[in-house]
């Protein structure tokens, strides 16, 4: 049994959608940070950072913070979505690399300017919108190549860049002129372990259309 510690972030929806596609069993333990529930002291000895999504597996005794770790460690555990070979794995790594050192970060500054505080600041509501117009269009020209982000095969590299994708109206993102990111968003979302996880704590939250 894995006890997901999470919220209704593209971070946290990683982590959901990847349970969902792995078929195990989970206990979703909401952590509401928008009442500020991720500073208390119970959190902090799962999540040092004081950040979602963590993971406590209880049958290894283990307790895992940051995203790209607990997807890692998920998918050599039960041997899905990532590849065993070492050139194919390590394309994966490198995918899944992109998505929490550059994608998620700067999107998140375009969500932080774009959307929540829109007018306080000219100049970083420009930088952080053409770095998210950069970042999709080096995800549409790797997707003109291969069918998903590592290759051939849906892997923890496209769980964990869709969620952010899925915010692309936050983006000011016209996603259709981004047409293979449109198609490959749109595969996705049509899976039924990503519509399962994606509302995960449960607030009625829909996946946009393009």
């Amino acid at each position: 049994m894995i006890d997901l510690y999470t919220w209704s972030t593209p971070n946290g929806r990683k982590i959901s959608i990847l349970l969902e596609e792995l078929k195990i069993d989970y206990k979703v333990n909401s952590i509401n940070i928008m009442k500020n529930e991720q500073f208390s002291e119970s959190f902090l000895k799962i999540s040092p950072n004081n950040k979602i999504p963590a993971i406590v597996d209880k049958e290894n005794n283990l307790t895992l913070m940051e995203s790209g770790a607990i997807m890692l460690y998920l998918a050599e555990k039960y041997n899905k979505f990532l590849p065993s070979d070492l050139i194919n794995k390590f394309k994966c790594i490198e995918w899944l690399s992109f998505q929490t050192g550059s994608q998620g970060p700067m999107l998140g500054q375009a969500h932080h300017f774009l959307k929540f505080n829109k007018g306080m600041s000219s100049y970083a509501e420009e930088r952080y919108h053409n770095e998210a117009k950069r970042l999709y269009k080096v995800m549409n020209g790797q997707l003109m190549k291969t069918k998903y982000l590592a290759g051939e095969k849906y892997t923890i590299a496209d769980i964990a860049a869709w969620p952010w994708v899925a915010r692309f109206e936050w983006h000011n993102i016209d996603l259709k002129k981004y047409e293979y990111v449109a198609d490959w968003y749109t595969n996705i979302s049509d899976r039924e372990e990503v519509q399962k996880g994606y509302d995960i704590p449960s607030i009625g939250a829909a996946i946009p259309k393009v």
